[in-house]
């Protein structure tokens, strides 16, 4: 099993949070992981990335080359483009379908939207409506997470252990929230 996988949007979506719980997930489940992030300009709502790798085997590098990605998830559609290069032919691209508008010459979304439409492999999906609808409205990165989650080679059920483990230090109803807001993101996708 092997898995490469770029996180992307803006500082303070939660990007870093997923990373954590796919991490904690992985590692349970025996695998080797590597990550990469650069989260720097996160306070500024600058672009957050991580690279995650996920093997069977040891990994050797934590950077995903060009071309190796097989997944992307991205809290923010133009963010998901910007990684496009490292997506290999065969990779999948998980995003948000609403922008986060944080420049003043943002591209036009419909630009955007036509660019992801004519990629093969894609799911976008409004994840702030969902999160809303599931009465978490913080919870926009975890219902990305459950709609990529049977794209990750990891048992849900071992990404929903994650998730009680790295929010449990916030309390129940926050968990059970999480929970709720991952179910939702399998939910809307099937």
């Amino acid at each position: 099993m092997k898995k490469d996988i770029i996180l992307a949007g803006v500082g303070g979506q939660g990007i870093l949070s997923i990373a954590t719980v796919i991490g904690d997930a992985a590692i349970n489940e025996g695998l080797f992981i590597k990550q990469a992030e650069v989260h720097g300009m996160s306070q500024r709502g600058g672009d957050v990335q991580s690279n995650l790798r996920i093997s069977s085997e040891p990994i050797a590098s934590d950077l995903i080359p060009k071309g190796g990605c097989d997944l992307i998830i991205s809290m923010e559609p133009m963010e998901a483009l910007r990684y496009l290069p490292y997506l290999s032919k065969d990779g999948w691209i998980v995003t948000a379908s609403e922008p986060f508008v944080n420049i003043p010459n943002y591209p036009e979304i419909e630009c955007i939207r036509q660019e992801l439409s004519s990629l093969a492999h894609v799911i976008s999906l409004d994840i702030d409506a969902i999160a809303r609808d599931a009465g978490n409205p913080r919870g926009a990165n975890i219902v990305l997470l459950g709609a990529c989650a049977h794209l990750l080679g990891i048992p849900e059920e071992k990404l929903m252990d994650g998730i009680r483990r790295i929010f449990s230090r916030k309390g129940e109803d926050v968990v059970n929230a999480n929970l709720y807001a991952f179910e939702a993101g399998r939910r809307s996708i099937s």
